[in-house]
């Protein structure tokens, strides 16, 4: 018994679920979003929920099942209020700016990187190191983020990079001199 699968989805004010075939359409004020349903799994509207039903027990279907409803879940939340990914870059001289529909980032190469932001994605820069990932799609927010922490992954000696805000880097010890004898060098003979 699927728990996710079988939770309804509140319909918030101001968004509207509509059913055409096999497309589930939600519209908010943020704007709209599409998602093209299974066919063994049924989608029914009614009275300000969505209640997601599977048609069998197989094992395929009733993994379907919790993924629509999360699917459609998020894309609720998405039309009424966005979704966004924080990045920070960690290094001397590491800098974004946003100019337009492109941010450019200054992380250590010898030119610059310009990122073109994807359809329905917007950049917010602050502090010059603080880049925040804007829209109303939750997988393509998470998958631009992605994308940018991509240029520039963090080092795990330094930590240098793109990370995830409040993300940890495990790094690792560097090499250390060795101390008193020489390793494998000529013995005292």
């Amino acid at each position: 018994m699927s728990r996710i699968g079988n939770a309804p989805i509140i319909i918030p004010t101001g968004v509207t679920v509509e059913k055409d075939g096999k497309t589930v359409s939600v519209t908010g004020p943020k704007g709209i979003l599409k998602l093209e349903v299974d066919p063994s799994i049924s989608v029914e509207i009614e009275g300000g929920q969505v209640i997601i039903k599977r048609k069998n027990d197989e094992k395929k279907i009733r993994a379907l099942h919790g993924l629509t409803r999360s699917l459609l879940a998020n894309m609720v939340v998405g039309v009424t209020n966005s979704w966004s990914k924080d990045l920070e870059l960690i290094g001397v001289g590491f800098r974004a700016q946003v100019s337009g529909e492109k941010m450019i980032l200054n992380v250590g190469y010898s030119h610059p990187v310009e990122i073109t932001a994807p359809a329905g994605i917007s950049f917010e820069v602050s502090d010059n190191t603080k880049i925040k990932v804007m829209g109303i799609d939750k997988q393509l927010v998470g998958q631009t983020a992605a994308n940018i922490k991509k240029v520039r992954v963090p080092d795990v000696y330094k930590g240098k990079g793109i990370r995830y805000e409040g993300e940890y880097i495990r790094k690792k010890v560097g090499k250390s001199a060795k101390v008193g004898v020489a390793a494998g060098g000529a013995g005292g003979k």
